[in-house]
């Protein structure tokens, strides 16, 4: 049975690209899946746009987020 976008918020993941420290920083906002869904393709690197080097900054749910950390890393 199909979820209803209705109830679920925006699970927004911040990472880095590798560890190094000139990489870039991205943001990932995951309209249709839940924080779970989000864990579990992190840990089978199996999350499109997210290499398997990823370092991981930021994982939260809700909208409120994006604009917070857009400015805090200069998105």
């Amino acid at each position: 049975m199909p979820r209803e976008k209705s109830y679920m918020y925006p699970t927004v993941l911040v990472f880095k690209t590798s560890n190094r420290s000139n990489f870039k920083t991205k943001i990932k906002v995951y309209k249709i899946k839940n924080v779970n869904e989000v864990i579990d393709g992190l840990e089978r690197d199996k999350l499109p746009g997210v290499s398997s080097k990823a370092e991981i900054l930021h994982l939260s749910i809700g909208e409120s987020f994006i604009p917070k950390y857009k400015q805090r890393y200069k998105l």
